[in-house]
């Protein structure tokens, strides 16, 4: 029996960069083990795009997993069936058609309205006071908890992320992710009888109107949190930090060379805001030669394989002509990500054109913090503009 060479990281230089030690797993073998994370590393996107499909070796059930404690199993922690059950009774919520028909008209206002709300100040957080608003009101409408505020949305998201992500078992973090998950349960208990009276295209909603179980639609809406605030507002944040620094691909853009669209997906792979998604070995298995046993964990690192050398023409640079067609941001299998379409209109068609429309001149006013291997991000970004102009 052959198992993975093991692969040392210092955690927090991994989250403040964990590029070059990928860089190195990489060129190591194709898993390794990290003792530091009791996890397996597939880093090679092709190893990544082909055994993310085989759900009945890489399976996503994982009853012990941090995600299924802490925010119950929802259909990401699902495989087969009972995934795909579930998978179509959110599709009306976050369809292509419904994307087009119901959610970018509402995007547009707010984002509209948020930018006219801000742009008299002149200067503000890229982060905290602009990709967090807009992303905490698409999430309000989507998820059909309006009775929550975007600033309690975020909250609560980044209080599961950091519980999902807390794999050295920080008792503070669990208990911050118990108290977000606690909140978000009452705010769906109010909404139910709301939204059963008059129901709308709204997460829990179509739900509702599917017949899923209360353990089944809080499960869910818990999901559409964690994963709809915090990556949404990365990348426009971080989008917008890539652009400033990169005036040359700026320029392509406005010049129209392209689109905001491959802006996204360039971005998206260059930067992946969600690195990892986890796995369970169901069943003995060998990759390369190197063995896999049951209940061994595996982490699929797309931050990784959107950086693979062999797949990529020039995998660390921010380039917006690059091709992104092999790109694994949203997932390669049965769990590619059902809210790509909104996330692709709300970022790509609506708020990065209008960012850079509604604020004139804008420009960085300080040094972003960045940070992140699970999910990555801008942790802070200054930023000022030309109030005066047109």
């Amino acid at each position: 029996m052959t198992r993975a060479s093991e692969y040392n990281i210092d955690p927090h230089a991994f989250w403040v960069d964990p590029y070059p030690d990928l860089r190195s797993m990489r060129k190591q073998a194709p898993i390794v083990y990290v003792p530091q994370l009791n996890a397996f590393l597939m880093t090679r996107r092709d190893d990544i795009f082909e055994n993310e499909k085989k759900i009945d070796i890489f399976s996503s059930d994982q009853p012990d997993g941090l995600m299924t404690q802490l925010m119950g199993q929802n259909l990401m922690r699902k495989d087969g069936e009972p995934h795909m059950v579930e998978r179509k009774a959110i599709f009306p919520a976050v369809s292509p058609r419904t994307v087009k028909a119901v959610w970018k008209n509402a995007f547009e206002t707010f984002t509209n309205d948020i930018l006219a709300d801000i742009r008299p100040q002149g200067q503000a957080d890229m982060v905290k006071d602009i990709a967090m608003r807009i992303s905490g009101e698409a999430l309000r409408i989507i998820t059909g908890l309006t009775n929550m505020t975007w600033q309690e949305l975020d909250a609560v998201s980044q209080g599961m992320i950091d519980g999902c992500a807390n794999y050295s078992g920080d008792p503070e973090v669990t208990t911050r992710c118990n108290a977000s998950t606690a909140q978000i349960d009452r705010c769906i208990d109010e909404m139910v009888p709301v939204l059963r009276e008059k129901p709308d295209h709204s997460l829990l909603s179509v739900q509702l109107q599917a017949g899923l179980s209360p353990d089944q639609y809080r499960a869910n809406v818990k999901l559409a949190i964690s994963g709809g605030q915090n990556e949404p507002r990365d990348v426009i944040a971080g989008l917008t930090w890539a652009l400033l620094t990169h005036p040359d691909q700026m320029e392509k853009v406005r010049r129209g060379d392209v689109s905001w669209m491959q802006a996204f997906d360039e971005y998206a792979r260059w930067m992946s805001p969600v690195g990892m998604s986890p796995r369970r070995v169901a069943k003995p298995f060998t990759v390369h030669g190197i063995d896999l046993l049951p209940e061994d964990r595996v982490f699929l690192m797309f931050g990784s394989g959107n950086r693979d050398e062999t797949v990529f023409a020039n995998p660390d640079q921010f380039d917006v002509s690059q091709d992104t067609g092999p790109s694994i941001a949203f997932g390669a299998g049965p769990h590619f990500c059902a809210g790509s379409w909104a996330s692709r209109c709300l970022i790509a068609d609506v708020a990065m054109p209008v960012i850079f429309e509604r604020l004139p001149g804008l420009r960085l006013n300080g040094t972003p913090r960045i940070g992140g291997w699970a999910f990555r991000g801008p942790l802070d970004m200054p930023v000022a503009w030309e109030i005066g102009l047109a």
